[in-house]
C-alpha cells in the first residue's frame, strides 16, 4: 500500500511540474493565462459512500485551474495590435466556428480581412448605414477595403462672412441701385465690393471652383447683393441662378445688430436652393445642386472677413490608416480627409471562464461548464476597454513559478523517499527467518 500512495504522490508532483513548466515556457506568450494544479486526497469508500479506513489512499490531480488575471499592457507601433484592459475575449471565426482569445496580434490578409497568425478572422458588429450605430444582433468578419473611397457631391455650403458696414459701395457712382446691379461683372473688380472662392465637388469627385461676389446697395445701408459663379468644367465660370432661373443674384438684408434678416433676404430661412448647374464635357457627372446657407453672414463695422466656410462634398480617397477607439470602433482614414466606420469589435464573456476549453494558439472554446457566451461592446456592462497599438502580456509571475518549481521538486523527492523506506521495510520482512 505505501508503494501505491507514494506513486500517486510522484504522479501528482510530476503533474505539478508539468503545469509549472508550461507556465514558465509561456511567460512571453501574448494573451497567455497561467494555470494552477489543484489536488485532492484519496480515500477508499464503501458502497454507502462512507470511508471504511482512516488511512488515505494517496493523492490525485483534481483539476488544472486557469488563472484569468489581467496581464500587463505592452505598447507597440502597430494599430492592429489590440489588448483588452478588463474582462472579455476577442471573438474569432475559424472557418465559421467561433473561438475566443486574449491575444490581439492581428494583421490583414490578401483579401483584406483582419486575421491572426492562424488566419482566424476578427469578428465585429457591422455599421448601420453611414451612422455611428452598429448592428449588435449579428457578428461579421472585419474587412478593410483597399479600394478608393467613394466621392460625395457638394450639396450644402455654409458661409460665415462679415461684410463691412462702413464700406463705400462700389456702385455708389451708378445712377441707381438697378444700374449698379446691371453693371456688375465678375471680370471687373470695380463693379463689386468683395468676393471669396471655395471648392465644391461633383458626383464623381471632380473639383470645381465656386465664387461668391458681394455688392453693397448704394442707397440702402443694410442691403447687399450676392452672385454665385461656378466653374462648370468648360473653363468659364457660370452664373448660378435660383427660383427656376428667375433670379441671378441674391438679396441680403441685415438687421441693425448686424445679423441677417432672413425674412427680407432671398431664400427660405436664410438658405438659397440654387438651380442645378449642368457640367460641361462628357465625364458623366450629375449636375451640381448647391444649397448656400447665409445665416452666419454678418454686417459689422469691421473689415471684410471670411470667418468660416464649409461644404459637405469630397473627392475620392485612398486608405491611409486605421483608427481604433477604446470602445472598439474601427475607422478607416482616407486621403480626402474622410473617416469611415468599418465595424465595432465584439467582445465575449462567460459566467465561468475557468470552464473554457483550451485549444492551443492561445485560444479557448465554449463548453457546457463555461456557460453560454455573453456578447457585447467594449466599455459596457462587464466588458473592458480595447487598447489599440498594444498587446496583453502573459500573466505568468516568473518568481512565483520558480518557487512552485522548487516545491514540486521537494514533493517529488519526498515521495521517492517514501518508496525507498517502504522498500527497506519490505526487504526486512522478507529477510526474517
Amino acid at each position: 500500500m505505501p508503494f501505491r500512495i507514494a506513486l500517486s504522490g510522484l504522479n501528482a508532483a510530476s503533474s505539478d511540474l508539468k503545469v509549472t513548466g508550461n507556465n514558465i515556457a509561456n511567460a512571453s506568450t501574448n494573451g497567455f493565462k497561467s494555470s494552477r494544479a489543484e489536488f485532492a486526497d484519496v480515500y477508499a469508500t464503501s458502497l454507502g459512500g462512507v470511508s471504511n479506513t482512516a488511512v488515505g489512499g494517496g493523492v490525485r490531480l483534481s483539476s488544472v485551474a486557469q488563472q484569468f488575471s489581467q496581464g500587463n499592457i505592452e505598447f507597440t507601433n502597430n494599430n492592429l495590435d489590440l489588448a483588452i484592459n478588463g474582462e472579455g475575449f476577442f471573438v474569432l471565426s475559424d472557418g465559421g466556428t467561433n473561438i475566443y482569445t486574449r491575444a490581439g496580434s492581428f494583421g490583414i490578409d490578401r483579401e483584406g480581412y483582419v486575421v491572426n497568425a492562424s488566419g482566424q478572422r476578427l469578428q465585429v458588429f457591422s455599421p448601420i448605414g453611414n451612422t455611428n450605430t452598429f448592428n449588435t444582433g449579428s457578428l461579421n468578419d472585419l474587412r478593410i477595403s483597399l479600394t478608393e473611397g467613394a466621392p460625395q457631391a457638394t450639396v450644402d455650403v455654409d458661409l460665415a462672412i462679415n461684410l463691412d458696414a462702413g464700406d463705400t459701395s462700389a456702385g455708389a457712382t451708378a445712377a441707381s441701385t438697378a444700374a449698379a446691379i446691371a453693371a456688375f461683372s465678375p471680370s471687373n473688380a470695380a463693379t463689386y465690393d468683395y468676393s471669396t472662392s471655395f471648392t465644391v465637388f461633383d458626383s464623381l469627385g471632380t473639383e470645381h471652383t465656386a465664387t461668391t461676389y458681394y455688392l453693397k446697395d448704394p442707397n440702402a445701408a443694410n442691403t447687399w447683393y450676392s452672385w454665385l459663379y461656378v466653374d462648370d468644367g468648360s473653363g468659364t465660370a457660370q452664373n448660378v441662378t435660383f427660383n427656376g432661373g428667375a433670379d441671378s443674384y441674391a438679396t441680403l438684408v441685415f438687421n441693425t445688430d448686424g445679423s441677417l434678416d432672413t425674412a427680407n433676404s432671398s431664400g427660405t430661412a436664410g438658405v438659397i436652393d440654387y438651380d442645378n448647374l449642368s457640367l460641361a464635357g462628357t465625364t458623366g457627372a450629375a449636375p451640381l445642386a448647391l444649397d448656400l446657407d447665409y445665416n452666419d453672414m454678418t454686417q459689422y463695422g469691421s473689415d471684410f472677413a471670411v470667418n468660416g466656410l464649409s461644404q459637405d462634398g469630397f473627392s475620392t480617397g485612398r486608405l491611409t490608416g486605421l483608427d481604433i477607439s477604446d470602445t472598439g470602433v474601427v475607422s478607416a482614414r482616407y486621403t480626402n480627409g474622410q473617416s469611415t466606420a468599418l465595424g465595432k469589435i465584439a467582445l465575449a464573456n462567460f459566467p465561468n471562464v475557468q470552464g473554457l476549453r483550451q485549444l492551443g494558439d492561445t485560444n479557448w472554446a465554449e463548453t457546457f461548464a463555461s456557460g453560454d457566451r455573453l456578447v457585447g461592446e467594449a466599455g459596457t456592462a462587464s466588458f473592458g476597454l480595447v487598447q489599440s497599438g498594444a498587446l496583453e502580456a502573459s500573466n505568468v509571475d516568473i518568481a512565483e513559478q520558480l518557487i512552485n518549481l522548487i516545491t514540486a521538486q521537494r514533493n517529488f523527492q519526498a515521495n521517492s523517499q517514501v518508496i525507498s523506506t517502504a522498500d527497506t521495510v519490505t526487504q526486512t520482512i522478507i529477510n526474517i527467518r
